[in-house]
């Protein structure tokens, strides 16, 4: 056995007053190669860690110990003496144990997949067949305390960062750096949330149901936008399904029954914890490049329960802005035979890239779970009740309340976190680099003392062939996240039209329980209408079609809009959302180059260029699973894996207002996401409608082209606008995203991380005869009416995504109709944006 000097840094001459030991360092073979999943253990207690791939480790404890254990299976054994509280850069290095040089086990490389030949697969097997009658699910109902602690912190902290014009004024915040118990890096706390809840489960009923009954938080509590982006830290997970979602990405689970196809097992150890007999199975991805993890588990050899298991992300897991993944789970052990979840700890590390070096933000939860209650029955409406006032006693507890119901006590750096933001956010600096991450996070640029946002700042500019170069200010009210009532407006000035442009809406939440909300407002516009099949009914609404900068050619098909509507919404039930709302347009086209005009023999030239209209609509909304965040008259989506129906029935009445048509319009549409597993996520759309009576080309159903270079849901890639019109359609959308699944396998350019799209689109419609005679005028600019009524329509396309881990680029392709004037058989489009 042969130990290197040990090579002794401090990145910071306080750091080893946070904690009474700390250790980090390396364990290598006697050839210098490193070993993966050595175990590390200060001697006499169970703190303790395992190395990764590169036989790197860190292991720290709040106590004093003075001798580290290093061990791995077939080799000898290792106690090192620990003369100083805190030890960096350890070598070790490991000699093969000599009576068993036969029979050491190198835990690298791939493992037999047989049962008969490999016992961690036969342990694995009796997980599979017992894992229904572990844990919470062997109940009728259930009821535990739950508390948990969510903290964000700047990682990676040096003296060049210390140092830097950015943090200077702010030099006091890095008197509460701290190192990771995980990675060994240096890190500043930024964010610290603690909740208490009481949890209610039936399992006969499927329902379950969380009471808050404390929240406490520092920081940057008041930004909605990154209170939502921190609640996806809450996303649960059970370790005994085949998957476990992180940000937006299924991960095959090592206790997935199609684990032996992604992982290797081996069975590394067997010890007693907590009085029972336990196996230790070490296991690793077979392959590179796919969402899994490494690490190892300790389960009983009786029940066949997990008593512990840690998960890392394996670091080529093609997952964006996020270089670390880390994962404890503890269970406990309840009447001999039940174990339930004790202890859970989440950590991830958020950084522009994988570097090893580079700076980062972790993401940490610890939720720890006591006092387990059974079979207590509740009325099944107990469970479907929602909370829908904001308590601000629940947001500002006091501290006794916090010293009962703390699971855990804050360690020293947590509890300075209150008090170090308190002062950081009296400092003019932070404040400004505060509000401009927040403008673009959110869009706006806030006002506090008059209660007002300015924005959104990314609608400032457009294009047309109408406007010309198109100028936009606008903005809303704000008392806060919460707010009762919103009053929000526009103004727009089009260089080549030269005139102005605007809008106005308010909307008033009477009733929080069943959200009874009245809505109104007005809008005088240039649109490009027939962007969607299905209208919309947000009356400040524009499509980006309407003002894109760029495209595929003439967008002149616009039309001058004037909209006033009034109406209101109730949420009788949780998700099912029904609307009742009217309206007023006049419509008319904005360009020479197009018509909207229909044959009129009212009008004293025989035709009519403008539609006056009054619509009536009632619809029907429901999202199942969907997730709220906030109280007030806005409110956020937590989540969005959930389906989206929609059923609008639209009634047009001449004999309101003086209006033009008497019509009826039906329409219906269902999305909805579907997580394959590790095969990536499938979104699916149907879309049906018809309308019933005789109506010009301003109101009848356009199918959605899309003549921008940018890839749109739900649009038709390879279609000019209005070049399909439909009194009734049907139209079918599928796209699929592998994430990775696919490129990973082609060795040249897995390294890229790239994720291959593909999607297929189709649509058919038609027009009665009746409805194009009213439109057919013989105007020199109108278009002709075509339907797709002989066959269906319908384009594919291939997809590449995460290129430079933000660009996306669709190769879209035309599949009949070719002859269609100017149709475009081929096109690429594309997008941007920041995902995991």
């Amino acid at each position: 056995m042969n130990i290197k000097l040990p090579v002794f840094f401090i990145v910071f001459g306080f750091l080893s007053l946070t904690a009474q030991t700390k250790v980090s360092g390396y364990v290598y073979d006697v050839n210098q190669k490193p070993i993966a999943f050595a175990n590390i253990l200060f001697k006499g207690s169970t703190e303790g860690t395992i190395t990764n791939e590169e036989g790197k480790f860190y292991l720290e404890s709040d106590e004093r110990w003075d001798t580290l254990i290093v061990s791995f299976i077939g080799f000898e054994m290792l106690e090192y003496p620990l003369g100083k509280r805190v030890n960096y850069n350890l070598e070790f290095i490991l000699k093969e144990e000599a009576s068993s040089l036969d029979e050491v086990v190198i835990v690298t490389g791939k493992q037999s997949k047989k049962a008969s030949e490999n016992p961690a697969i036969r342990i694995l097997q009796k997980i599979w067949e017992r894992k229904r009658q572990n844990g919470l699910s062997q109940f009728d109902q259930y009821t535990y305390d739950q508390y948990e602690k969510v903290e964000f912190d700047l990682n990676t902290i040096d003296s060049s960062l210390i140092k830097s014009k950015l943090f200077k004024g702010m030099e006091f915040v890095f008197e509460e750096v701290d190192t990771s118990n995980v990675t060994g890096k240096t890190y500043l706390p930024i964010f610290l949330n603690e909740s208490v809840k009481k949890v209610y489960g039936d399992n006969v009923i499927n329902k379950e149901r969380e009471e808050l009954l404390g929240n406490k938080n520092s920081g940057f509590s008041n930004n909605q936008v990154i209170i939502d982006f921190i609640d996806d830290l809450y996303s649960e997970y059970d370790v005994y399904n085949n998957y476990l979602k992180f940000f937006d990405k299924s991960f095959v689970s090592p206790l997935s029954r199609t684990g032996v196809q992604t992982y290797n097992y081996v069975l590394s150890d067997s010890a007693f914890i907590d009085n029972k007999w336990c196996y230790n199975i070490i296991y690793y991805p077979r392959r590179k490049n796919e969402l899994t993890f490494k690490g190892d588990f300790w389960v009983n050899d009786s029940t066949y329960a997990i008593k512990e298991i840690n998960l890392q992300a394996s670091k080529s897991a093609n997952i964006n802005w996020v270089k670390e993944i880390y994962i404890e789970q503890e269970f406990d052990v309840l009447n001999d035979s039940v174990f339930l979840i004790k202890r859970d700890y989440f950590m991830s590390d958020f950084a522009i890239n994988k570097k090893e070096q580079s700076r980062g933000v972790y993401g940490k939860r610890t939720t720890l779970y006591d006092n387990y209650k059974f079979d207590i029955k509740k009325d099944a409406d107990y469970y479907d009740k929602d909370v829908y006032n904001y308590d601000a006693d629940i947001y500002n507890r006091e501290d006794d309340f916090w010293k009962i119901n703390r699971l855990e006590a804050l360690s020293k750096d947590e509890k300075a976190v209150y008090k170090m933001l308190d002062t950081l956010k009296t400092v003019k600096k932070f404040k400004r680099l505060y509000n401009v991450g927040s403008i673009l996070a959110s869009g706006y640029v806030e006002f506090p003392s008059i209660n007002f946002d300015y924005g959104p700042i990314f609608s400032t500019f457009g294009y047309n062939e109408v406007e010309g170069i198109r100028l936009r200010g606008g903005g809303r009210t704000y008392f806060g996240p919460n707010d009762p009532w919103r009053i929000e407006g526009f103004m727009a000035y089009g260089f080549r039209d030269d005139k102005f442009k605007f809008g106005i809406s308010g909307k008033w939440l009477l009733d929080k329980k069943s959200r009874l909300t009245i809505f109104g407002g007005t809008r005088r516009d240039v649109e490009q209408t027939g962007a969607s099949l299905t209208s919309s009914t947000d009356v400040l609404g524009r499509s980006l079609a309407s003002s894109s900068v760029i495209g595929t050619g003439a967008n002149d098909k616009l039309t001058n809009i004037k909209l006033t509507n009034l109406g209101m919404s109730i949420e009788p039930s949780r998700n099912f959302v029904i609307r009742l709302d009217g309206s007023f347009r006049e419509l008319r086209s904005a360009s020479p180059t197009f018509s909207l005009a229909y044959n009129d023999p009212n009008s004293p030239t025989g035709t009519s260029t403008e539609v006056n209209q009054f619509e009536s609509r009632l619809s029907f909304a429901y999202y199942p699973k969907r997730q709220m965040t906030g109280f007030g008259v806005e409110r956020r989506e937590k989540n969005d894996n959930f389906a989206r129906l929609f059923t609008q029935f639209s009634r047009g009445d001449r004999d309101w207002f003086d209006s033009d048509f008497n019509y009826t319009k039906l329409q219906f549409s269902y999305i909805q996401p579907w997580q394959i597993g590790g095969f990536g996520r499938l979104t699916t759309s149907i879309e049906l409608g018809k309308t019933f009576g005789e109506v010009p080309l301003a109101l009848l159903s356009v199918v959605p082209g899309n003549q921008t270079y940018f890839s749109i849901y739900n649009t038709f890639s390879q279609l000019d606008f209005y070049e399909f019109v439909t009194d009734t359609y049907t139209s079918m959308h599928m796209e699929h995203n592998f994430n990775g699944r696919l490129f990973s396998r082609i060795p040249f350019l897995k390294k890229y991380n790239l994720r291959a799209i593909l999607s297929l689109r189709g649509v058919w419609g038609e027009l009665s005869a009746e409805n194009i005679a009213l439109s057919t005028t013989g105007n020199m600019a109108e278009i002709p009416l075509i339907a797709p009524d002989n066959r269906i329509y319908y384009e594919y396309s291939f997809g590449v995504a995460n290129i430079f881990k933000i660009l996306r680029l669709d190769f879209n392709f035309r599949g009949n109709y070719l002859d269609n004037p100017d149709a475009r058989r081929f096109g690429v489009t594309g997008s941007f944006g920041f995902y995991f």
